[in-house]
């Protein structure tokens, strides 16, 4: 496991888990969210965010948290091993609300300088619909890969296991 992509829906716990998963394999972590937002939550151009996620791609080494449905198929070319948090929606929901109780309106360590934490009903929206909207695309494309180490985790518990035991 040297090139690692982390995907699933948003308040499952992808961040937290590449920093775990950095504890553990001393990997770089690259946060998506962290290369698409400027501050004030203004998203860089579809052209940059391409140069940048490919100057990252181009690393020996990294883990890379994030979705991102439209360079979903050069990450997992570049990677080695998949993680998806395929939670359901309840459990990312309160994954989100937790998150925004416990860190509103201060900037988390995977987001960009100038982003605080807010509340935000666009997300919560696009959480609802996650698994109905993606859930079939992301299997599709991993049921392709032969050549990838690909983890599915249903819960929280499973995932911690995982890293409990690397």
């Amino acid at each position: 496991m040297n090139r690692i992509i982390i995907i699933g829906c948003g308040g499952s716990g992808k961040s937290t888990l590449a920093r775990n998963l950095s504890k553990k394999t001393n990997l770089p972590v690259v946060h998506l969210d962290k290369i698409f937002w400027k501050e004030g939550w203004i998203n860089i151009s579809r052209e940059e965010f391409n140069t940048l996620l490919k100057e990252e791609l181009k690393k020996e080494k990294w883990i890379i948290d994030g979705n991102y449905d439209r360079t979903i198929k050069e990450r997992i070319e570049m990677c080695d091993t998949v993680i998806y948090l395929d939670y359901p929606r309840m459990s990312c929901l309160f994954g989100v609300i937790k998150r925004v109780v416990s860190s509103y309106g201060k900037v988390r360590p995977d987001m960009a300088d100038g982003c605080p934490e807010r509340f935000d009903l666009e997300f919560l929206k696009w959480i609802w619909n996650f698994n109905k909207e993606h859930r079939d695309k992301f299997y599709n494309i991993l049921q392709k890969e032969k050549n990838k180490q690909i983890y599915i985790f249903k819960n929280r518990k499973e995932c911690n296991e995982f890293v409990k035991n690397l």
